[in-house]
């Protein structure tokens, strides 16, 4: 009997030593249709894994301002300390799963007096001690620490995520700020041009209405459309450095000596960023990966709570020497041990166990929703910059198409006014069009490669070097 119990215990420790109650953890299907609305070209495009943010926002000025808001911005340092703070929390649990070795050196001295001595005499007594112990080292038979340690990790990884996409939203935001802020600069010096332009027409219709050639109306026209252009351009030059305050507040410290940039129509942005099908498209992106690791952590926590229900096995132990003189400490016969099993199993806790694992069941609930949340938020998010891209780029192309059209127009009709030939109300209506063309395109454009950088990020790019 005691050999069959020799045999079989330790491989029942073994198999015991290899319990988790972890429940099998499965991805679940996004819920989300197989394609996308619009269809997406991916023919000659290149595929976003492949594709820095470098390569996606080519202008040296746009990618200094860049470099400077990952080194500087205060949210960013706030999400990298984010996950220092899990990845240390991961280390103390998976510890956990380790014994803890301590050093331990000890005297201890006591004096007996005469009257409470069996003796009559009183008594001093000294003891010194050496030993290396472990104190209360929990054997994982049922995974409980094993568990926990999993989902620590799994935090630990969504945290990395999470400062994954934001360093992602972050380049965007920049992008975002910056092509607003050369929109602003465009538009200004738009609006400049338009001002001196009218300013001189405006003194032109003087003196044709000084000679009888013009009216009152025709001056009163050329008047007011000048003040309205000095409005404009105090307006913008309020929502420029607005732009520039929100650009300043993104990037944290702006670098001195910062290259020149390119004008909106130099920018170059790759609008040929290829698409997969959503399934495979939305698992690029780092929130969603964070809303994973997150969902695998719960997951590992119902598995700790389940492993409570089970007696938990702590074991103490020490080795050393120990002596009544501290010269004697290391001779012959000095050894001493000691070795404390302890078991502990639960009866009866109010339902407090059972509530655990309710509690871990019902975040594992919370965890799927929020999974199938950020997929379906993602997916929203991709199609309508997919749709937005295409016709977009459809837009400007038409809108150029006009300001061509509107500028030539306004030459037109201001060659046909200075000789004579036209009224400066057909002066006044080109002017307006041509400047709502020029403004239009110029706004068209910023919206176009904002939406190139936001598809980039939407699609989960690297927002690593």
């Amino acid at each position: 009997m005691r050999k069959l119990a020799q045999r079989v215990l330790p491989g029942a420790l073994i198999l015991l030593a290899g319990c988790s109650f972890i429940p099998a953890y499965e991805r679940p299907v996004p819920p989300v249709t197989a394609h996308w609305p619009v269809p997406a070209q991916t023919a000659g495009a290149q595929a976003v894994a492949g594709i820095t943010w470098q390569h996606v926002l080519p202008d040296p000025r746009l990618q200094a301002l860049i470099n400077a808001a990952l080194e500087h911005n205060r949210d960013l340092r706030i999400a990298v300390a984010r996950v220092e703070e899990a990845r240390a929390l991961y280390g103390i649990s998976r510890a956990d799963r380790l014994p803890t070795v301590n050093l331990g050196v000890a005297q201890a001295a006591a004096r007996l007096p005469g009257e409470l001595s069996a003796t009559g005499n009183e008594q001093i007594s000294r003891r010194y001690d050496v030993n290396l112990g472990v104190a209360a080292f929990e054997l994982d038979f049922w995974g409980r620490v094993k568990s926990l340690s999993a989902a620590a990790q799994a935090s630990y990884l969504a945290s990395a995520e999470a400062r994954e996409s934001f360093r992602l939203t972050l380049i965007a935001d920049v992008a975002s700020a910056y092509l607003a802020l050369q929109e602003m600069e465009e538009r200004l010096s738009l609006v400049r041009a338009t001002a001196e332009n009218r300013q001189d027409l405006r003194f032109l219709v003087q003196k044709r209405r000084e000679v009888g050639l013009a009216g009152d109306l025709d001056f009163l026209a050329a008047d007011g459309a000048y003040a309205a252009a000095r409005a404009q351009l105090s307006e913008l030059e309020r929502g420029r450095t607005q732009a520039e305050n929100a650009l300043n507040l993104l990037v944290g410290k702006v670098p001195a000596d910062l290259p020149p940039g390119r004008r909106l129509s130099e920018q170059d942005l790759p609008l040929d960023i290829a698409v997969d099908v959503p399934a495979e498209a939305l698992l690029y992106r780092p929130d969603v990966r964070a809303a994973e690791q997150k969902l695998i952590a719960a997951n590992a926590n119902i598995g700790a709570a389940r492993a409570a229900f089970l007696p938990r096995i702590n074991l103490s132990l020490a080795f050393g020497t120990a002596s009544r003189t501290l010269s004697g400490l290391f001779d012959a016969g000095t050894g001493a041990w000691s070795f404390a099993p302890s078991l502990v199993h639960p009866l009866f806790d109010g339902g407090r166990t059972q509530g655990g694992v309710d509690l871990a069941a019902a975040r594992k609930v919370i965890a799927v929703a929020e999974y199938e949340k950020t997929i379906q938020q993602a997916f929203r998010e991709v199609a309508d910059l997919l749709v937005a891209r295409d016709k977009l780029a459809e837009q400007l192309t038409a809108q150029e198409a006009a300001e061509k059209a509107q500028n030539e127009r306004l030459r037109l009709v201001d060659a046909r006014y200075r000789a004579g030939v036209s009224s400066y109300l057909e002066v006044l209506d080109a002017q307006r069009d041509a400047f709502a063309a020029s403004q239009g395109t110029v706004q068209l454009r910023r919206v176009l490669f904002v939406t190139a950088a936001q598809l980039y990020k939407a699609l989960g790019g690297r927002a690593g070097n």
